[in-house]
């Protein structure tokens, strides 16, 4: 059983900035896309970023210029770093991965998910 293990969420105020962590044995094995996903209570699942090792990112519109997403292979470890933090961004963040290349931010086309990590932002 693949692992997905995040860490770093907790609460911020508007403006502020969250490091989250996601390790996972499956940089062992590439090609992987790893992707970070949230949910707010009572809204669906939203893709916000996704990165492959040997690839380019991307990242939903409402986050490109704020979030970064980055790969630490030697640590095994995909890096979502939030800056100016918006309390709409609250929600639970999860890390998740594919077999293969990115082909969209699609929770659907992923086939692992870890337990994910609590952000909430407070204004």
């Amino acid at each position: 059983q693949e692992q997905l293990l995040e860490s770093g969420g907790g609460s911020v105020e508007a403006g502020g900035s969250l490091r989250l962590s996601c390790a996972t044995s499956l940089l062992r094995y590439t090609p992987y896309c790893l992707a970070w996903f949230r949910q707010a209570p009572g809204k669906a699942h939203e893709g916000v970023a996704s990165t492959h090792l040997y690839g380019s990112t991307q990242y939903t519109d409402s986050v490109k210029g704020r979030f970064t997403v980055s790969i630490d292979d030697a640590k095994n470890t995909v890096y979502l770093q939030m800056n100016l933090l918006k309390p709409e961004d609250t929600a639970m963040y999860y890390c998740a991965a594919r077999v293969g290349v990115c082909v969209g931010l699609a929770e659907s086309d992923f086939d692992y998910r870890g337990q994910g990590t609590q952000v909430t932002v407070s204004s």
